[in-house]
Formats: structure tokens, sequence, C-alpha cells
């Protein structure tokens, strides 16, 4: 057992018989996730919807046990040589994030980003996690054999809002120095503005805040989406909130209902306002292997 310095988990070492999961409706066809589990635990973390349909736990006991893929670097290996495998581009943390404090421990994120250099193969990365830093050498020389992106995952720079709803993550402003470090190393790298609040991250001024600090900080695209609020995340969700920001409540209920989404003109509204000062600060939009919206079918295994 290995305990994290954010929070006491449990993190259990078990080995996976496959590394890549298929996934359907987005731009890309693979993700790869090396843990499973997250100890950020954010409010707003879209995976506990996931959790939740999976019957694992996905309130306040999501993120206290870590599974830790050890074997997944030679999985991938394995399947990355299949003759079958067209080298489709691969999106690494839609389930979990990559660089959380166990990938201090055992590596298995940098692992797994030797053998995608090592094959060639695209990939893209969401993080949260500073760490990425860290594996600047293997990012630069994948790179220069396949495209290759890392967004860093920044959806505010208000640090009562990133304090209540990302308890276990690292300041906004330290991932941006990270960013900055892969950009000097090269490194195709920018911001996901992901996800906006409505009420308590989505003012105009907050959006502008961080797409201009984005581009301060070297980052070469800029993306947004709206939270979603899946049934196992909506509970959790709305349970920080009601102590948090109690006044919200009521607006939440009314502005999502049932659905998971609230109604478009509010996305469209979010997406406007970071455009426009993405193309005021000639930003680029995502790299088309990331994802704009939270995978939508997702095997989380």
């Amino acid at each position: 057992m290995f305990y994290s310095p954010c929070i006491m988990a449990d993190y259990r070492e078990e080995p996976c018989k496959s590394a890549l999961n298929r996934v359907k409706g987005m731009p890309f066809g693979w993700s790869l996730n090396p843990y499973m589990g997250c100890v950020h635990r954010c409010t707003f973390c879209y995976v506990r919807a996931y959790e939740q349909r999976a019957e694992r736990p996905s309130g306040d006991a999501y993120g206290l046990s870590i599974r830790v893929k050890v074997n997944v670097a030679d999985v991938l290996r394995v399947e990355l040589a299949r003759r079958s495998w067209r080298g489709d581009p691969i999106a690494i943390g839609t389930a979990t994030d990559p660089y959380q404090p166990a990938e201090g421990r055992y590596r298995l994120t940098r692992s797994c980003l030797e053998v995608l250099a090592a094959s060639a193969n695209p990939f893209s990365i969401v993080t949260r996690g500073p760490l990425v830093v860290r594996d600047a050498d293997v990012l630069a020389a994948a790179s220069r054999r396949a495209p290759v992106t890392v967004s860093f995952s920044v959806p505010t720079l208000d640090e009562e809002v990133w304090r209540r709803t990302e308890p276990g993550t690292s300041p906004p402003r330290q991932r941006l120095r990270a960013l900055t470090r892969l950009r000097e190393a090269g490194i195709d790298a920018g911001v996901a503005v992901a996800p906006v609040l409505p009420g308590i991250s989505d003012r105009p001024d907050q959006l502008a805040a961080v797409v201009r600090a984005a581009r301060d900080a070297g980052a070469t695209h800029v993306w947004a989406s709206v939270v979603n609020l899946r049934p196992g995340t909506r509970e959790h969700f709305l349970t920080h909130l009601a102590d948090d920001w109690p006044e919200l409540a009521a607006f939440y209920e009314r502005l999502y209902g049932s659905r998971a989404y609230p109604p478009r003109e509010t996305q469209e509204r979010v997406r406007r306002l970071v455009t426009g000062v993405r193309r005021e600060q000639r930003l680029r939009p995502a790299n088309t292997i990331l994802p704009e919206e939270p995978v939508a079918q997702l095997t989380l295994v």
C-alpha cells in the first residue's frame, strides 16, 4: 500500500489485460489510462457518472482507492505491435489524471509515453498535473515522430473557486508555468477551460482571464466546455454546491432540470466568449484529437 501526500488513499497494484480502450463518438478512437481513480477529487468530475453506472463508489469515497496498472506499458507495447494496429491517435487522461501524485512513484505514464514514442504513434494528454514537465524529454522526442498535444485543464484562475471545486489539484498558475516549460521544450501545449461552471466561473472577465493567461504562458491552443451533470456526478456536485454556494442551488435545478447539460444557449454563450478572446489572442482551437466534450462512451477498465 502507498499513500499519496495529498490524501490518504489505498493504492492497489493490479495488472491489466488490455491497455487501450475503444472510444466511440469522439475525434479519437482510443484512450489510455495507466491508473483508475483520482486523488484530485474534483467536485465536478464527470468520471463519477461512469463509476456509479459500474456500481463503484462515486461520492466522497471516489478517489480513496486507486488502481495502479503495473504492467500497462508492457501490454501497450504488445498492442501497438499487432499487425492489426493502424497507428490511430490515442487520448491519455480521459478517465483519470495520468499525472496525479502516484505517477511520481510508479512512472507508468512515462513508461507508456516511451512506448508510444518508440512506435511513432500520435497521442494527446489532458492533465492538471505539473509533473508532466518531468517528461518533457520523452514528449519532445515523441513530437519529432508523430503529432503530440498536451492540454492543461485550467477551468478558472479564481482561487476561491479552485480551492472549493478542485481540492486535490495544484494551483492553476502552477499548471500554466508547467505549460510554459513544455512550450520551451518545443511541445504543442495548450489549455482546456473545462469544465466551466455556470454562475460560478462563467463571467466574461473570468473566462477572458484564463485565455489571456494561457496566451501569456505560451499556449498554442485553447478549448472550452461546460460542466455536465450526469447521475453520479450530479449528486456529488450539487451536495458540494449546497455547502459552498447555497444561493445557486435553485439556479442549477432550473438550469439543468433532469438533463446532463444546460440548455444549448448556455453552452454556446461560453464558447462564444472563449472563442472571441482566443481569436483576439491569436490562439487556435483544439487539436482534432482532443475532445471538446467529456467522452460520451468511455470504457473504464
